[in-house]
């Protein structure tokens, strides 16, 4: 079987040659941002939003990409073609950005950063495994809130999609003491409702859907997705600040994500959100995104 390839450095190169030194700045100090794509039919959905997400990180972490918006998205299409033909019937890809400040040899910490910096810039794919959110579909996922508090605003910027995770890593250890399967969702320092690790949270509530407000949360494309269906089906769409509270009140609870589009929470710290099932509105909208890219989406997890 031919490996996969990726793009590192400005070479197209095997998937087991795709690795970063020990000096790099995304190891020593996490200075790296990233942004994820999936792909429906080998074709990747709203490539240019992420991509144009992935710069606006760049930015704003004081990385300059090393190739144009332009050449990122030739990179990607090349990547997916290769690597595409390689897939199982019906299977597709995941595409991943990822990007460091650089490698620094002199020093593994900031004082013995030089002047100049290459930035470590990296793309590469891998099958997406719908088995992995399958459960999320049949059953609905439970949200557990960690005493690990997500960072402010203040701080970081939720904006940026980076790699300084610690946080949640330790969130979702914390979670999974009260159930080893929960999705951690964190509250901010005033208690609001933020995001989980990897997806948006929204409530649908009273005929309309509700997600906490942008200041606080990484504004997926998938979220927009959703506004747009939303919009389409003349559903309001509100930000709010979220509690508990009004999670545990709501009809319905969604997770915004790429992989899967929308998944459904149907418990928040044990206690049930509706009738503790994924709702019939959480299906119709799946079934709207379903049509939008020519696939069934509920049944590419719901079978996988």
């Amino acid at each position: 079987m031919v490996e996969p390839i990726a793009y590192l450095k400005g070479e197209f190169v095997p998937n087991s040659q795709c690795v970063l030194n020990i000096y790099d700045l995304g190891i020593v100090l996490g200075a790296a941002v990233t942004d994820f794509v999936r792909t429906f039919h080998h074709k990747p959905f709203r490539l240019e939003d992420h991509v144009r997400r992935f710069y606006r990180s760049c930015k704003y972490a004081y990385i300059e990409p090393p190739v144009s918006i332009e050449q990122s998205i030739e990179i990607s299409h090349k990547l997916i073609v290769e690597n595409s033909s390689q897939l199982e019937p019906g299977q597709e890809l995941g595409l991943i950005f990822y990007i460091t400040a650089g490698e620094c040899k002199d020093y593994a910490g900031s004082a013995g950063v030089p002047d100049q910096l290459t930035p470590s810039y990296v793309q590469h794919t891998f099958p997406l495994r719908c088995d992995i959110w399958r459960d999320m579909f049949i059953n609905g996922a439970h949200c557990v809130t960690p005493a690990q508090r997500h960072v402010p605003p203040q701080c970081l910027s939720p904006k940026v999609k980076n790699r300084n995770r610690l946080h949640m890593w330790i969130g979702e250890q914390q979670s999974h003491l009260a159930d080893p399967k929960a999705t951690p969702l964190y509250l901010d320092v005033d208690g609001h409702i933020t995001e989980t690790s990897g997806t948006n949270f929204v409530i649908y509530r009273d005929g309309a859907v509700i997600s906490p407000r942008q200041h606080n949360i990484l504004w997926g494309i998938s979220l927009t997705v959703l506004v747009e269906i939303l919009e389409d089906m003349g559903v309001p769409f509100l930000e709010q600040d979220i509690q508990t509270y009004d999670v545990v009140n709501a009809d319905e609870a969604w997770l915004p994500t790429t992989p899967c589009c929308l998944g459904s929470a149907v418990r928040l710290n044990g206690i049930p959100i509706g009738d503790g099932r994924p709702g019939p509105m959480w299906r119709r909208i799946i079934d709207r995104w379903g049509e939008m890219v020519g696939k069934d989406i509920y049944h590419e997890f719901v079978d996988a």
